[in-house]
């Protein structure tokens, strides 16, 4: 198992430093170029589509889940395990100074999360509960590249709701045997948090779409919200060392870590890493989630996928940061994953922190496993259209979780990162090659706000572009009735 452990380990760092992230950084700067740096510049408009209602379909109903839906599905698959134990491995293992790439990462992933969330809306489809779409679809339908469609949606199904749930309740399963005192985390306990966490998951992902919207709207913004609040309180403890903190990011970001011997080289790739795999921008999975939203414009969801990579890193990820860098932790000697921050909480707000963070944890990591579930679902109606394939997966799903709450953490963490490399190239190359529709649909966006309007998109605004399902007219994209002036 060490020997396999190893060989993926060196196989993802391989893929990484010399494919992965110069493709990342190189066209993270050509989006930000190119759209002049719409991450920032359209910044209060984020905000404003984020309160959108659905339009409603003939029926009256919501055509699909609102703005706000699908950026608390994104969420709850972004707002995990990648924000707690992800940020305090990158700091074990690179030091202070991979926050400040993580932070660099989420601003220029930002340009990159809006072209592919756009593009999402762009080439969706509609299904039984409302629409769906991801990469898959537009690598189909705007590139004529099914077999691309088909590979991604394979490479996301084994990365997402199954690599990265079993992560999520592998870190369940070590948060629940820390506060109980536990060492043998692979024993009864584990198998029990295992058949709890998979009997859960099952409950909800047999409900569909809207069932994890509802769920996932309710338990994302109250655990994040308990959790900032919880981490605003050790900062304000530890006040007056923040300074030095910030200091410290930014030095250890450009030079040799002494304490942990990493060079910058690893410090750079432990923020990039470790932030693709918390904000996932760029990565291919927000569109799924943005691809199922119901707006008058495809550009609307590719604003709302970026403040989501915003909220995800310059809030979550950076509230963890300081959590542990205020109370000085011994980092030469610090295990990677949710131990820094346990220890943090604990030496700040005593031993019922370590209680407080189980329950965020756990619910956090769930939601995670929610949304993760529901981007491979997503690749499954791509894929084949057959129930039963579909229902299989579900099972498979939830025997995953099991499965991961007593797998080998390492294993797991190492499995996932290679995959999570594969996937994002695909996603990346893609959405190079589509970004000249994405130029015109923000374009015709910036022109209809400057005009005061409420921004519509209809197909014959793109005219000659095929593969483009919905976006039929005005009355079906908005739900009202156009008013004819005689």
């Amino acid at each position: 198992m060490d020997a396999l452990n190893s060989l993926i380990l060196a196989a993802g760092d391989s893929l990484w430093t010399w494919i992965v992230l110069p493709v990342v950084a190189v066209l993270g700067v050509y989006f930000t170029l190119r759209s002049g740096v719409v991450q920032l510049r359209l910044l209060p408009e984020m905000f404003r589509t984020l309160t959108d209602p659905a339009p409603k379909g003939a029926d009256g109903r919501a055509q699909s889940v609102s703005a706000f839906g699908a950026f608390t599905i994104s969420a709850a698959s972004r707002v995990g395990v990648g924000n707690i134990a992800g940020v305090g491995t990158a700091i074990a293992v690179g030091g202070p100074g991979a926050v400040f790439w993580m932070w660099l990462m989420a601003f220029v992933g930002g340009a990159s999360a809006f072209v592919e969330s756009t593009l999402g809306q762009l080439f969706k489809t509609r299904d039984a509960d409302g629409f769906r779409g991801g990469p898959a679809y537009y690598m189909q339908r705007g590139l004529k590249a099914r077999w691309m469609g088909l590979v991604f949606a394979v490479v996301l199904i084994l990365c997402f709701p199954f690599a990265f749930s079993s992560l999520q309740a592998n870190t369940i399963t070590a948060t629940v045997a820390s506060t109980a005192g536990v060492q043998d985390g692979a024993g009864a306990l584990a198998w029990g948090v295992g058949i709890v966490l998979a009997v859960l998951t099952g409950l909800v992902i047999f409900g569909g779409v809207r069932r994890i919207a509802h769920v996932t709207q309710a338990v994302v913004p109250t655990m994040a919200l308990v959790y900032l609040l919880t981490g605003l309180v050790v900062v304000a403890m530890n006040a007056e060392r923040v300074p030095e903190v910030v200091s410290t990011i930014f030095s250890d970001a450009f030079g040799f870590n002494e304490v942990l011997g990493a060079t910058l080289g690893t410090v750079i790739m432990q923020g990039v890493k470790r932030g693709m795999f918390s904000n996932e921008a760029g990565l291919g999975s927000a569109p799924n989630a943005g691809a199922a939203a119901a707006v008058t414009h495809p550009v609307k969801q590719g604003l709302v996928q970026s403040l989501g990579v915003y909220f995800d890193t310059f809030v979550v990820c950076s509230v963890t940061a300081f959590i542990i860098l205020v109370t000085g932790p011994d980092l030469a000697n610090a295990a990677p994953g949710i131990t820094l921050t346990q220890e943090a909480l604990v030496a700040s707000l005593g031993s019922w922190a370590n209680g407080l963070l189980t329950v965020i944890i756990f619910l956090l990591a769930f939601s995670s496993i929610l949304g993760n579930y529901y981007y491979g679902e997503s690749n499954i109606e791509f894929i084949t259209s057959s129930r039963g394939v579909l229902q299989g997966y579900r099972t498979l799903v939830v025997l995953a979780i099991l499965g991961g709450s007593v797998a080998s953490s390492d294993l797991v963490w190492n499995t996932a990162d290679g995959i999570m490399g594969v996937m994002a190239l695909i996603n990346l190359v893609a959405i190079a090659l589509l970004s000249g529709l994405v130029w015109k649909l923000l374009a015709d966006f910036t022109e209809q706000r400057s005009a005061g309007l409420d921004p519509v998109f209809t197909r014959d605004r793109l005219p000659g572009v095929k593969g483009i399902e919905c976006w039929e007219d005005e009355r079906t994209v908005t739900g009202v009735t156009p008013v004819v002036k005689l």
